[in-house]
């Protein structure tokens, strides 16, 4: 059930957001891109250890603690972020977040780039908004990278690891525990292997079935051109 809210969470959060900054670096507008562009990116490259560490400082429960001095700067009382099953979830999806929204932007922005400027011309002489354009040609064109993206933050979903092990530790009361770090704790702590190797298996069988639903629900709104062959 974590892993399922986890999961819910991450795609909330890692497919509407950067797709609408991936639109704002494709803007003739924007100014800066290249610059953005590597901002973005540069948490994919950090190291997954030291993340955790800093996020975990991010969080603690003295007041000297970044998120605790934001809340004592609007007149909240401090908290206990990782002590919470809400808070600690808040935690692992702002990591996740942090970390994977500049990867998520490269992908939306190569679907973007794509795109012929052709269309929009056509569509705003027809006197189509920009909110129908974004709705009628961009959505519908882009729909490979969004189906992409939703079957890869599944899968990475059910596999994250190293967030709720280093920052909150599957707690509190395992309210943050994963598939994997049950995995990880039956194997290297109670030195149940076989156990564990079975739990393995059932991850893998989920993370299946939930991929062949997305695969088979694709056929209903992803858009591919002629040129695949595909229609």
């Amino acid at each position: 059930w974590n892993s399922f809210k986890y999961m819910v969470g991450t795609l909330v959060l890692l497919i509407p957001f950067p797709m609408l900054f991936a639109s704002m670096l494709n803007s003739k507008l924007m100014k800066a891109k290249g610059f953005f562009k590597s901002v973005y990116f540069i948490p994919a490259l950090t190291s997954v250890v030291v993340v955790g560490t800093i996020f975990r400082l991010m969080f603690g429960e003295m007041d000297t603690a970044l998120a605790n001095q934001i809340l004592n700067f609007f007149g909240h009382s401090s908290i206990k972020w990782l002590k919470g099953e809400w808070t600690g979830y808040f935690a692992l999806l702002l990591v996740a977040c942090w970390r994977w929204t500049g990867v998520n932007i490269l992908y939306f922005l190569a679907g973007l780039q794509n795109i012929s400027t052709d269309l929009y011309e056509a569509a705003s002489i027809d006197g189509a908004t920009k909110g129908r354009q974004f709705l009628s040609i961009t959505i519908p064109l882009i729909s490979p990278v969004i189906f992409y993206n939703l079957v890869t933050q599944l899968v990475q979903a059910f596999q994250e690891f190293n967030g709720p092990y280093i920052i909150t530790n599957g707690g509190p009361r395992n309210a943050t525990t994963l598939i994997s770090v049950i995995v990880y704790n039956t194997a290297f702590k109670d030195y149940k292997v076989g156990m564990s190797s079975a739990m393995a298996w059932v991850m893998f069988v989920i993370v299946m079935v939930l991929t062949v639903i997305a695969f088979v629900s694709q056929k209903k709104w992803v858009y591919y051109s002629d040129d695949d062959g595909r229609g």
